[in-house]
């Protein structure tokens, strides 16, 4: 693969996301991964929450050595951790751990302890928008694991558009599928997943704000669960 240096103007990266989103709508995960590895070169990396290591896995196929971005607030379960771990251990991907500027016992001597539970957005952005911002300033394009299936606010989701907020191609190459794909991707190809899943979370973020779901419940209702709250900041 030929290494892409160049940087594009923000009108070019638009233009090249309104086509690709229509051109690639149909497209494969893997060939929709394979066209953003070709197109931005190292100015491509996936993000991961560490829910699952899917797309991670899927871009270790389209592009050996692929940056993944992990943010790790310092709320994190255990178990998430481990899994980041893991999938540096055994992925060909070069692992970056993005941290907020302030430690949790920073945060708590500034704002006072516990901020997710009296205002959890700003505490959202002081922990994972305000590193992401800076820790994407070296990429043109990024790749996310958000699904159209997940709930009402992701259902637009294409899988190639542009983040107007951080001038960048978002790229979302897994968001026509459902959970019975992950899970027959998962199988096939014995991708790590959080073991989490499999105690009833259906998403997993930081501790304090994530409980289990319950039956009926769409994948994002353990998530700020009674609050209007769905999202942290980073998707909009």
């Amino acid at each position: 693969m030929t290494a892409i240096r160049t940087r594009r103007t923000g009108d070019e990266l638009r233009s090249l996301a309104e086509t690709a989103g229509r051109d690639l709508e149909e497209a494969s995960a893997l060939d929709i991964l394979t066209w953003a590895a070709e197109t931005f070169g190292p100015r491509f990396c996936v993000t991961s929450s560490m829910e699952d290591a899917v797309v991670a896995h899927l871009a270790s196929r389209a592009f050996p050595g692929v940056d993944v971005v992990f943010l790790d607030t310092g709320y994190h379960f255990p178990e998430t951790i481990g899994t980041r771990d893991a999938v540096g251990a055994v992925m060909d991907v070069n692992l970056i751990t993005l941290t907020p500027r302030r430690s949790v016992a920073e945060q708590d001597a500034e704002h006072g302890p516990r901020l997710h539970d009296r205002d959890p957005d700003l505490c959202c952005a002081l922990r994972k928008v305000a590193p992401l911002e800076e820790g994407l300033t070296a990429y043109d394009a990024w790749a996310t694991g958000l699904r159209r299936d997940e709930s009402p606010t992701r259902a637009g989701t294409p899988v190639v558009g542009w983040d107007e907020q951080r001038r960048k191609v978002k790229v979302s190459p897994i968001a026509r599928w459902t959970q019975a794909d992950v899970d027959a991707y998962v199988a096939e190809h014995g991708v790590l997943t959080n073991p989490l899943l499999m105690d009833g979370y259906a998403s997993v973020g930081c501790a304090p704000c994530t409980r289990r779901v319950l039956e009926g419940e769409d994948a994002r209702a353990g998530r700020w669960a009674g609050r209007a709250k769905t999202e942290c900041g980073l998707h909009g």
